[in-house]
């Protein structure tokens, strides 16, 4: 839920990207923040585990605009992917306003996916009360490799919710702006209803 900074003029979204282990959420930040111009972007944080990091970085978009005189900021997350780090997952979901289930599309992958997405439900009740309070949007990432499960069962499997979804090869940078701009294309539209 976005943070309004009264004093600064300023409102503050939280995107989240969320999926299994090695999907690609980092090298979707990694290419964000990259992509973003130096004096519209914040510091890359890295948080480093045994097996995966955990990513957060600020921006302001330039092309965004304000709403109700506001400015606009966004945090930009990752989660680390493995089972045992569900606590941090969970803490770092808490306040999101728009989620990016970055999903790996190689066949043998596809049960580390569900399961991030059952976890990815279970966040969402936890800190919001229904699976549907935050707009979320899919990735289905490693579109390149030799493994990729056909697009259509990865859409049955995936995403009964009909999210907003996307194909990319995050490594080349492929669909990573599309996803994230319908991920703030959605935040914002949730924040200006609260907003009234």
């Amino acid at each position: 839920m976005s943070f309004v900074n009264y004093a600064a003029r300023e409102i503050t979204l939280k995107l989240v990207y969320y999926g299994p282990g090695l999907s690609g959420k980092t090298t979707n930040v990694r290419h964000l923040h990259g992509g973003t111009a130096e004096d519209r972007r914040g510091r890359l944080i890295e948080l480093a585990t045994d097996e995966e990091r955990t990513l957060m970085f600020d921006f302001a978009p330039l092309t965004v605009g304000q709403i109700h005189g506001f400015a606009l900021r966004f945090h930009v997350y990752s989660v680390p992917g493995q089972i045992f780090y569900a606590a941090t997952r969970r803490l770092i979901v808490r306040g999101a306003d728009a989620i990016i289930f970055v999903a790996d599309s190689q066949e043998p992958r596809l049960e580390a996916n569900v399961i991030s997405l059952e976890h990815l439900e279970s966040d969402l009740r936890e800190h919001f009360g229904h699976p549907d309070a935050v707009p979320c949007v899919m990735q289905y990432n490693k579109r390149d490799h030799p493994e990729a499960v056909p697009l259509p069962q990865l859409q049955r499997t995936l995403n009964p919710r009909h999210w907003p979804e996307f194909e990319a090869i995050a490594a080349r940078g492929f669909g990573v702006q599309t996803t994230s701009r319908a991920a703030i294309k959605l935040a914002l539209r949730s924040t200006q209803r609260e907003l009234g």
